[in-house]
């Protein structure tokens, strides 16, 4: 058992003290409004609640709308994963451009990180659609024929929608842009990997690849996870923007229930239970998020 000589003790104990002296304490004060805070917000969720409930006891809307907004929650969904999964793609191929050793390709990558950042998402849609689309029937390219002959093959083509080429450049749109957001994301967490790990990797005789796939891409996926989740929740509430393209997704189908109402509070009703679904499909994002950013953290 090791022996500590009182003196010093006592010295580590006043340097303890000295450090610890000059901490805000949590006042009395601080307690009694973070108390009303949550007392607020507990009145207010109550008083939804009631109002919700109200509101469907007197009109019976509940039964009537929702299973047409689940209709749209479905539309929703499919379009938010399909999309993420191309930005994806597109943001790691560009991260991987602007970390090149070429100065075309890194100049290209930069071209399309700029471009696509800075011009709005509502016009990159349209010019999807009404541009590139234009450009692609005039040779022959058209979505909604080879997507339907392809299921006809397999004996489902009423599962392929009217509107498809909306849903086909309205994915392509989204994904495009939030690549080039996700490119910079995935450029960063590379690059906060120390150089020092990757000079230890070659000394050992890894090769580029291995250390990238075993080193660098493990510790650069935990740092990107928090970015990448707060951006598939955006991309799910800037899927609204393909209403614009014929899609019926859920902001579509809340509009089309709420517009032709003539009663302001059904109107209203109505809009909230979309804002609802958007929560409903967002929060457990949220919170998958923290736990992936807390789990991944433990052995770090």
């Amino acid at each position: 058992m090791a022996f500590v000589e009182p003196s010093v003790e006592r010295r580590s104990l006043r340097r303890f003290k000295q450090r610890t002296a000059g901490e805000p304490k949590t006042s009395v004060l601080h307690n009694v409004s973070n108390g009303l805070f949550y007392v607020v917000v507990l009145v207010a969720a109550g008083a939804f609640v009631y109002y919700l409930y109200t509101f469907q006891r007197d009109q019976g809307l509940l039964t009537l709308y929702l299973p047409v907004l689940f209709d749209g929650v479905k539309v929703t969904v499919i379009v938010s994963i399909l999309s993420m999964v191309l930005a994806t793609i597109f943001g790691f191929i560009g991260a991987l451009g602007r970390l090149s050793r070429f100065a075309p390709i890194r100049w290209l990558a930069t071209v399309y990180v700029e471009v696509v950042r800075g011009t709005p998402i509502l016009v990159q849609l349209l010019l999807w659609y009404y541009g590139v689309g234009a450009v692609l029937s005039t040779i022959g390219f058209d979505p909604y024929t080879i997507v339907y002959q392809f299921m006809t093959a397999l004996q489902s083509n009423s599962l392929v929608p009217d509107g498809f080429n909306g849903f086909f450049y309205g994915i392509i749109g989204l994904s495009f842009n939030y690549g080039a957001y996700l490119t910079e994301v995935f450029r960063t967490g590379i690059e906060s990997v120390s150089k020092g790990q990757t000079e230890a990797a070659l000394s050992l005789g890894l090769n580029s690849r291995q250390i990238m796939r075993h080193i660098v891409l493990p510790q650069a996926f935990r740092i990107t996870i928090p970015p990448f989740t707060n951006y598939f929740i955006t991309l799910v509430q800037d899927s609204a923007l393909l209403s614009v393209l014929s899609v019926i997704e859920l902001d579509h189908q809340t509009f089309a229930l709420a517009l032709p109402q003539t009663d302001s509070n059904v109107k209203m009703f109505v809009f909230v239970l979309g804002a609802l679904l958007y929560l409903a499909i967002c929060y457990p994002l949220s919170l998958l998020a923290r736990f992936l950013e807390t789990r991944f953290a433990r052995a770090y």
